[in-house]
């Protein structure tokens, strides 16, 4: 379960091109194994959650290792490999961006009820003979934007509304940051962040090995 109170980390391929988003996938991929690794709760919000690469994510994580971690990550990130889309491109090198989310840059969860409409209903998969028989699942839609999303980790209906408030803030973040790089008054300022040739981490190939 993570709470307000996790460490929050923006992955983002800025403007750049679609490797970069592949790059953004394998980053995530990446980020959930170490995290496993140091018993880190991780959780990951995506821009788009119907994209297999998408342009950017928000990752939460809580633990004591959770600082240790986001030192070794924030930064460029560059990814040494062929495109996989074009065989041909002479580019082997694609950048992004992890950056930290400050409290007072994320969107506060403190939204409008009047713009919130929740649903429930009885989760599947994982999570035992109670999470099947019970309506703990809970979807989240936000009437303004449209947007909505899904929580079923839980099996506290209660959690789940809480975890789904929490995405849903990270999803607005999200959406804004997007708007910004690609507006032309910001001058694409997430794009520009990506310091080229800083990168603080270095990964080949589609395998994604790490020199």
């Amino acid at each position: 379960m993570t709470s307000d109170k996790d460490l929050r980390l923006l992955v983002t391929s800025g403007d750049g091109p679609r490797e970069c988003r592949r790059a953004v996938h394998l980053i995530l991929g990446q980020m959930r194994k170490e995290a496993a690794r140091r018993t880190l709760t991780f959780d990951e919000t995506l821009s788009d959650p119907d994209a297999q690469d998408p342009p950017s994510a928000i990752v939460r994580l809580s633990g004591e290792a959770a600082e240790v971690f986001a030192k070794r990550w924030v930064g460029t990130v560059q990814w040494i490999a062929q495109s996989p889309f074009r065989p041909h491109h002479k580019r082997r090198n694609w950048f992004v961006g992890v950056f930290r989310v400050s409290a007072e840059d994320a969107v506060s969860t403190e939204l409008d009820p009047k713009e919130l409409k929740f649903e429930t209903f009885r989760a599947g998969g994982p999570g035992g003979q109670h999470q099947n028989t019970t309506d703990s699942a809970v979807r989240l839609t936000h009437l303004p934007s449209g947007i909505a999303v899904i929580s079923r980790d839980e099996r506290s209906q209660h959690r789940n509304k809480q975890a789904a408030l929490r995405r849903l803030a990270d999803r607005l973040y999200l959406q804004k940051e997007i708007a910004d790089a690609r507006s032309k008054a910001s001058e694409n300022i997430l794009h520009k962040r990506l310091e080229r040739g800083n990168a603080v981490l270095c990964f080949k190939g589609e395998k994604f090995v790490e020199s």
